[in-house]
Order: C-alpha cells, then structure tokens, then sequence
C-alpha cells in the first residue's frame, strides 16, 4: 500500500475515533462521577455528519490505492469519442452520397483493366488493410508503401503518408489515376459509368444538381463514403465510460505505462490515437515522405502518425509495412531505430521497459480494436457541420503551442499583418495556399516569428506543413473594428 493510502487510513481511523469514543480524561471523570468534565454522548446530528463523510473519505482512499483509476478521471476528455463528422461545406455528408461512394468503392470499373477497385487492397472484412507488407496494382508492380486503414479519416487534414492530399476529395483521385494503381483518368471513369443506369439514377439522386456524372461527383461520393469509417466503440471506451470490468488489470497497466512512462501520446493523441501529423520515427527507410511534399529535407524521412483504432487486424505495421507485430513496433521504439539528427523530439528517448510493461502495452494496444474486424459505417444521422463561430475579438499576434494555433481564429483588416510566434518547443511552419495569398514561411524553430501581410479582404485558412491538424481561420474584412 502507498505512503498516501496510509495516511488517508490513519486520518480515518482518527475522525471515526474522534466521533465515536470518549477521550481517556472523558472516561477517567466519568468514572469519579464529575458530571461537569464527563463525557458527552455525540449528539444524533454529529453521528449523521460523520457517516455522511465516511463515503467522501473512503472515495479518496479508494483513488490513492488505484492511480489506474485516477488516470481513468484525469485523462478521460482528452479521448472521449466525438459525437459528429465533420465534413466541408461543398461536399454536404448525406445517406444517398454515402451509398453511392460505398459502391463505387468497390466497382472495378474505374480501374484501366476493371480487374481492381478500392476494396482491392482496403479490404472492408480486413479492416480496411489487405495483410500485404505492399499491395500490387493494375501494373502488377509492388507498390511503394503499405496500405493504410481507413479509419477516422474524416478528422484529418492531409493524406496519404506523406500528407500530399489536402482532402479526402483530392486522396481519392490519386490512387484511382496513379498508373500503378488503378491507372485510369478520373474522366475515362465517368464515361463508363455513364452507360450503367443504375449509376446514372443513383448519382442524380447523391447529386441533382449536376446534368450528368462528373469526375468531381465521383471523387465526392468516394470522399462521403470513407468519412463515415469511424472506428467502432471498443472496450477501452467502455473504460472510459465507467466500467471497471472492461479492462483487464494488464491492459491498465498498459494504459498507465501508454499515457506515462512511453511518452505514446505524444504523438498518439486524441480519441483516435493520431495527431494527424509527420515524425520521423527512426526507420531505415528511402526519404520519400513529407520533406519533398512541403520542400523541407529535415522531414523526408517523416511520415503520418496512424491511428492505433482497430489494429489488431491491420498488421503488418509501420509506413513500409516492415514489422510483423505490435511487439515488433514496442521493440523498434524501445531501441530508437536510426538515429538521425531528424528523428523527431516527440519519440521517447532511452526507454527501457520490463518483460511484464511491454506485454501489458501490447494488450493496452489491442483493446483499441474490435473483437473482430469492423467494416460497417457508423450512421451518419448525426454528422455536423465543422463550421465554427466567429471568434470574439481581433488580435495581430497568434502563438503555436501544444502543437496548436492559439487562437485557432482571428480577425483582421485589410493591409494588416499577422504575426505567428513559435512558442513551442518544437519547429513548426505556416503555410497558406490560396489563389489570392500564397505563403511559405519557411522553417519556424522555436522562438522564431512569421509576418504575414493581408492586403485584401477574405477568408483564409493557415497551417503547418510539419504538423496539418493545426489550422487558424483568419478573417480580413474592410471593417473589421479594433478593440
């Protein structure tokens, strides 16, 4: 038993004796019958009181003996499951979208031999994965990177592993054109489809405002489709939720050593187990990821962080699909993998797990997943919009920390600029893509700044190339009042 449940023991056993037994001098003048310095009996309201706080004692008792549950309480916001999907405002989530998109995910139609289609290699009865270290396509060729689950893409903001794909709409479109994948022009698919009448009737009904089936619908009900893959409610959630039976002891132990001493949720954050951003993880690996994407060497050898949702069925692991098990992947993390001036200062450093730490890890790992392979959509009744108030205030200074925007909005007027200060302890950058405004600020160590100028009103939207969940919505309007 810990020093703090023993003095949580002794500080109740006092209170109980304080209220229920006379002092020794009490008893002693009681028995020589000095009724004015005898003992009193504790009065009916007094006993009350105390059997009224008796629950509240033994609750701290009770959390000072179990830090598992402690934890439980303390970390449960930071991984609780949201309640909608977000989507963008050009591309409404809607059921009739959602059911085209799943058909379309699995017609070979729009590969250039209508030998292969998406399912091909996300597999839905295999989570989304096929099992392959690297699939093949219409060319037969092997690819160049393992084959990604599909699950809670919707939350994202880059895609593929090295982030190329600004959206689900634009990931969708890669692979279908990539000539050796499914090799076969976006516009060479619509034709096809135009001469099926099923797809005619099902994309007029997903998209009556088009004449006819476009490409563009086509990478829209795709996109609809796989913003719907939300990784199911698992026994961790359970967890989370109260239920102390969930988990196994060994699996909350895993989760104490996951949250604490292997630094894992520096980079598996969130209720899906991703920051959604790029590390190099110590792989020996070519340096194809997301340095050539954002013109940034220090990162080719960096990739996304995958979600930790459901996989237990998505082996084999790692970008390259290297290593065979979750042991494999605790290993390479407890020897460092290369070591490289690059290898991001978010991985553990010198971490050394016992025999039982890293068996009760793995199985912390594998509650994440289902019993069996989940392949089925969650409802998209309740999806909602991403859209956001309007932030309150104007400000010309705006901090990245935590590996977030602070604020994540602001307002400006025209001809204003914008400073972003790094007050992180990590490089960051800023980016903005847009046909009116295209900044690159290069490569933001900590403590370094970028001046933004804004000369014309409009909405736009900054990130980081190195870490793209971050996002601040800047408004520049001709009245924007000061304050």
């Amino acid at each position: 038993m810990s020093e703090n449940t023993t003095n949580y023991s002794r500080a109740i056993v006092d209170f109980l004796r304080n209220i229920f037994l006379p002092t020794e001098t009490a008893r002693r003048r009681s028995a020589t019958g000095d009724r004015q310095g005898a003992a009193k009996p504790a009065s009916r309201p007094a006993v009350f009181i105390a059997l009224g706080a008796l629950p509240v004692a033994m609750l701290g008792v009770w959390l000072a003996a179990d830090p598992v549950e402690s934890d439980r309480l303390r970390l449960k916001s930071k991984f609780e499951r949201p309640s909608t999907i977000p989507y963008p405002a050009d591309n409404v989530l809607s059921a009739a979208r959602v059911d085209l998109g799943r058909r379309l995910f699995s017609e070979p139609r729009l590969s250039a031999d209508n030998t292969i289609s998406c399912a091909t290699c996300h597999k839905p009865s295999q989570s989304f994965t096929d099992g392959q270290v690297v699939s093949k396509g219409v060319t037969k060729a092997p690819l160049r990177k393992h084959t990604p689950a599909l699950w809670n893409l919707a939350w994202g903001h880059a895609y593929l592993w090295d982030g190329r794909a600004p959206s689900l709409e634009a990931q969708a479109k890669m692979p279908l054109e990539h000539p050796d994948e499914m090799g076969q022009a976006i516009e060479m698919s619509a034709t096809k489809l135009v001469a099926i009448p099923e797809y005619v009737t099902a994309f007029a009904t997903a998209f009556p405002e088009q004449q006819k089936i476009a490409p563009e619908s086509i990478l829209k009900a795709l996109a609809s489709y796989q913003r719907t893959l939300v990784s199911p409610m698992t026994r961790f959630d359970r967890w989370l939720d109260g239920d102390p039976k969930a988990l196994s002891n060994s699996e909350k132990r895993g989760f104490q050593t996951f949250v604490g001493k292997g630094g894992c949720t520096n980079c598996h954050s969130g209720w899906a187990f991703t920051d959604y951003a790029f590390h190099d993880v110590g792989l020996d690996t070519t340096g194809d990821g997301r340095g050539k994407v954002i013109n940034r060497p220090a990162l080719d050898h960096a990739f996304k962080t995958p979600t930790l949702r459901e996989l237990a069925w998505t082996a084999p692991y790692m970008h390259d699909g290297s290593m065979a098990t979750l042991e494999d992947v605790v290993r390479h993390y407890e020897k460092g993998g290369v070591n490289r001036a690059t290898r991001s200062p978010d991985l553990p450093r010198r971490l050394d797990l016992a025999e039982r730490e890293r068996q009760d890890l793995v199985a912390f790992l594998k509650s994440l997943s289902s019993s069996r392979p989940a392949h089925t959509p969650i409802e998209t009744a309740s999806s909602g919009s991403t859209s956001q108030a309007s932030p309150d205030g104007r400000v010309t200074k705006v901090g990245q920390r935590d590996k977030k925007f602070q604020p994540t909005q602001v307002s400006i007027k025209a001809g204003e600029t914008l400073t972003i200060l790094n007050d992180d302890s990590q490089a960051h950058n800023v980016f903005i893509m847009d046909p009116r405004l295209n900044f690159d600020s290069g490569w933001l160590d900590p403590g370094a700044q970028a001046v933004i100028p804004f000369p014309e009103p409009g909405d736009f939207e900054a990130f980081c190339g190195i870490h793209p969940n971050m996002r601040l919505k800047v408004e520049v309007g001709p009245n924007i009042r000061s304050k």
